[in-house]
């Protein structure tokens, strides 16, 4: 089964190098129709009235419609194309097509017909069809699996992809969005830099719901600013949970802080925080700095007085906190600073 991102699949247009047969699925219409239409652009634009062809399937109710309709497709298909290197055939709302309400003799040649093309795609031709998630199990998706490109399109992996895809939704909506605007949204949903198996990705549900609130908020705008974005974005997500306390471990003061802020301006508690610190003083520094346990332990519990004593409307905890963690890096380091 061959499978590709929708990030893939763009670099692919972009370096003029599709694969013959694409099946863009997933409950993302809007990101599935932009993904579809930039298939466009693998024809020149003074061409494409002559190698694009698309057409909606949702209308197929009976039999002799689906074969009708995969006649009409076979033939595009097969079509030389008129002064391009490419031709370019878009099935939209492919569902009606790819999942006949009944079957009959009609429907039972038009797959077949179907089989023959995916089997033998023209190489001049890229097909795509846009259709909802298929049954795995159905005879129609094992052919499309087989000798198909599938693309889920609710996946999002990388801050590239994400960006993107706040730029889309904004866009069909009749509104465009500053890039710095979509990049906040990305970097605030904990999307990294590029898509690696050895970290997390963002949080989508996180991203669309910012997207969302965004265009209430600048509802009427014909765009949407850096400002806007900052106004409604909530803190920024983890994207390592453990990076603090990996950061102490290491005795980098300078990452730790960072780390600091950045789990107390995603919401944690300061008690949390001091939790996790105080795990690492009694699992990690038996072993990487024996001789400065007893003043990593008493560096705890002196913190945790004081939080209870701090003003919680102020900086304090924070600054507490942010001392302990100093002192936590020296102290792995063979000495600890006194606040």
């Amino acid at each position: 089964m061959a499978t590709a991102s929708p990030g893939a699949v763009r670099k692919q247009i972009a370096e003029g190098r599709p694969d013959s047969v694409y099946l863009l699925q997933g409950a993302d219409d809007v990101e599935k129709s932009a993904l579809a239409h930039e298939f466009e652009s693998l024809v020149e634009e003074e061409l494409r009235g002559f190698n694009v062809d698309s057409r909606h399937a949702s209308d197929l109710t009976t039999g002799d419609r689906i074969a009708e309709f995969t006649s009409w497709l076979v033939s595009v298909a097969r079509t030389v194309p008129m002064m391009s290197p490419r031709r370019v055939i878009l099935v939209l709302h492919a569902d009606g097509l790819l999942v006949p309400r009944r079957d009959s003799e009609a429907t039972q040649r038009a797959f077949e017909q179907m089989e023959d093309l995916l089997s033998r795609p023209d190489p001049q031709s890229t097909l795509v069809f846009v259709a909802g998630s298929l049954d795995r199990r159905s005879r129609i998706f094992k052919l499309f699996a087989k000798h198909a490109t599938l693309v889920d399109c609710g996946v999002i992996e990388d801050r590239g992809d994400a960006e993107r895809w706040v730029r889309t939704r904004v866009a069909a909506s009749g509104a465009q969005i500053e890039p710095a605007a979509a990049r906040l949204l990305a970097e605030r949903a904990g999307f990294p830099d590029q898509a690696r198996a050895d970290r997390t990705s963002g949080d989508v549900r996180r991203l669309r719901g910012e997207v969302d609130r965004l265009m209430l908020y600048a509802l009427g705008q014909k765009t949407i600013t850096l400002a806007d974005a900052r106004e409604v974005a909530g803190p920024q997500v983890l994207q390592d949970q453990w990076a603090m306390t990996n950061a102490v471990e290491a005795g980098d003061a300078p990452a730790a802080l960072r780390e600091v802020a950045l789990v107390l301006e995603s919401g944690a508690a300061p008690e949390q925080v001091l939790g996790q610190l105080a795990w690492v003083v009694r699992t990690k520094f038996p072993q990487l700095a024996s001789t400065q346990l007893t003043g990593a332990v008493n560096a705890v519990f002196r913190t945790d007085g004081e939080l209870k004593r701090s003003n919680r409307s102020s900086d304090q905890p924070r600054l507490l906190l942010e001392r302990l963690v100093v002192e936590l890096c020296a102290g792995r380091r063979g000495g600890f600073r006194r606040g």
